[in-house]
């Protein structure tokens, strides 16, 4: 990871405007003196996204992101700092020399970069293997599936030999100690020895979307358990944030994407033709892939397999794609059970038909919960038609819910007024049962709940800078009473170093100190810091109030924290006799009227 000086970083980063940049992405309207738009990082009808050209920041008021340009980019394209950094300097003809890394960082982009080479070694030695006569077995398996050559080395398909420690010996051969070796979870390593974590299988090498060999799925060659074997996470691999198959589904501009349930669908769909297709990487469809998978499309095509833990796979998929606004339609494959099966059977004009005639999700999802009721039976029609009704209530959106009933309405001869009658009676109670009203309920209250912060110091010391930023000429009386050692926990000390040293010199730029973070979710809390606002509704005597209070708390948890770290008692009176001074009247005040 190249690390920058404060001055490049700076440099790119009020280069960029943040308007224009987020304006690329996300359709931003003119309100007062910022924009506003729908938020690109959750799913939502109304925009509760703000982006202000004066702090060049952005704050999502709905899920709580918020940073600066180089957030925004890090955040919207999954992009590390230096990435982010790299994508910016370019936009803007900036060259970006490179500063030296400390010890530590050195280190760990080392560890990291090794990995990625062990990896790409490990994927040559396999694929070497499987053209070569001890890998007979699982070369004979591929092209059985159908497989090419010319597929077999683009997606760098290879075996793991049978003896379980081959690799092993490759690699020590190579020149890499155990201690990183262990990091790369290809290996086994206890009291009896190390040994290969994969032996006897097809190796799928996993790459992520830059073309670097994160990680590995095997298939076991036989009847052993587990049939698919995925490597663990480790530093460079993180299976709940990755697809299989993007690396090259992301090449080129397409309608829609097609999301299957294993690695040799996505290769045979791949090989047919259907080059926009993913899959996740042996656990369940997740909200980080749902949010990569936007980034690239609106809509995904379902095709996990026809049985019945493929029709739940899917039925968990679909809350997920809704909730980050993309559209699903599901891809029906009867009576083959998946991708793969079905162009073997009935090539590929047949596969590229059943698309074009794939099922609304949310229609899917009715005909599921359908069969769950015999409506020829009076009894089971009314519960189905109940049913349904609560169902509705997925829709926030009163013109889209409406859409979707009549065309229910129609599809089940139920009187639009009746079913209509039904959903308004739900939406105005608890719908006891309804499982993804109520799952995206608790998504929204699990998301507010963590962006709001617990009435404690954090909140205090937010609340003080935020409204430092936004009245910087009280800062003369300030620093007189808060100073920078008053802010005890990090990051806000730090930050408020650093607020401060901008108040000195006249005007604060939070969106600067933003850049000496790297990490998103630290963008995220200092951002955080500078948009904590007071009641609109609060007059000035009321504000005053408030901000004195919010000193006095601060000065009080500060002189606590130093009679607590003390290692003598010689300061112990002077500390005691600076808290008892603080309730002495006019002692600690701050003047509105004087700022």
């Amino acid at each position: 990871m190249a690390r920058y000086t404060e001055d490049q970083i700076e440099q790119v980063r009020s280069a960029n405007d943040i308007v224009e940049v987020i304006g690329a992405s996300v359709r931003l309207k003119r309100s007062g003196s910022g924009y506003v738009g729908l938020c690109p990082f959750h799913n939502e009808k109304s925009p509760s996204f703000s982006v202000s050209p004066s702090r060049q920041m952005y704050k999502c008021f709905g899920c709580g992101a918020g940073g600066n340009v180089i957030t925004f980019v890090m955040e919207y394209e999954n992009y590390s700092f230096p990435e982010a950094m790299e994508y910016l300097a370019e936009r803007v003809g900036i060259s970006l020399p490179k500063k030296e890394l400390s010890m530590q960082q050195k280190r760990e982009e080392n560890l990291r970069m090794t990995l990625v080479e062990i990896n790409a070694k490990a994927a040559r030695y396999y694929y070497a293997t499987l053209k070569s006569p001890q890998g007979r077995l699982g070369y004979e398996y591929l092209r059985g599936r159908e497989l090419t050559d010319e597929t077999i080395l683009r997606f760098g398909l290879g075996y793991a030999g049978q003896g379980g420690g081959e690799l092993y010996r490759y690699l020590k051969k190579e020149g890499y100690d155990d201690a990183v070796l262990k990091e790369t979870g290809l290996f086994k390593m206890d009291e009896r020895g190390v040994y290969d974590k994969f032996w006897n299988r097809v190796m799928f090498p996993i790459m992520d979307a830059n073309n670097r060999v994160i990680g590995f799925g095997g298939r076991v060659m036989g009847d052993a358990k587990p049939k698919y074997l995925n490597s663990p996470e480790t530093k460079i691999f993180d299976k709940s944030r990755n697809l299989f198959g993007l690396n090259y589904a992301k090449q080129g501009k397409r309608k829609s994407f097609i999301l299957c349930e294993g690695y040799m669908d996505v290769i045979a769909l791949h090989q047919a033709g259907f080059t926009g297709a993913v899959a996740s990487l042996g656990t369940a469809f997740t909200e980080q892939q749902a949010n990569l998978l936007r980034r690239y499309t609106d809509e995904v095509l379902l095709t996990y397999d026809s049985d019945g833990a493929g029709v739940k796979a899917a039925l968990r998929a679909i809350p997920i794609l809704r909730r980050n606004g993309i559209t699903g339609r599901v891809v029906h494959m009867d009576p083959y059970k998946d991708p793969d099966e079905f162009i073997k059977a009935l090539g590929k004009d047949e596969f590229a038909k059943r698309i074009e005639e794939a099922e609304n999700s949310f229609f899917f999802e009715i005909s599921v919960l359908r069969k769950n009721y015999d409506i020829r039976d009076p009894e089971q029609r009314t519960k189905f038609i109940h049913e349904m009704a609560r169902k509705l209530l997925v829709f926030g959106d009163k013109v889209q819910r409406d859409s979707y009933l009549e065309a229910l309405s129609a599809k089940y001869t139920i009187p639009q007024d009746d079913l209509r009658r039904l959903v308004i009676r739900y939406s105005g109670m608890e719908p006891e049962g309804y499982r993804e009203a109520m799952e995206e309920k608790r998504q929204e209250s699990r998301r507010q709940k963590a962006n709001k912060e617990p009435e404690g110091m954090g909140y205090t010391y937010q609340l003080f800078l935020s409204w430092l930023v936004d009245k910087p000429g009280l800062f003369a009386q300030v620093r007189k009473i808060i100073q920078v050692d008053d802010y005890c926990e990090e990051p806000y000390h730090r930050v408020a170093e650093m607020l401060y040293g901008q108040l000195e010199q006249g005007t604060p730029e939070p969106a600067k100190i933003i850049n000496c973070f790297e990490d998103v979710t630290q963008q995220n809390a200092v951002a955080k810091m500078f948009q904590t606002t007071f009641d609109a509704e609060m007059n000035l005597r009321d504000q005053e109030k408030a901000i004195n209070e919010l000193a006095l708390r601060i000065k009080e948890h500060s002189i606590e924290q130093k009679i607590r770290s003390l290692e003598d008692v010689n300061g112990l009176q002077s500390l005691i006799e600076q808290k008892k001074a603080l309730q002495t009247p006019g002692k600690l005040h701050i003047s509105l009227k004087d700022g």
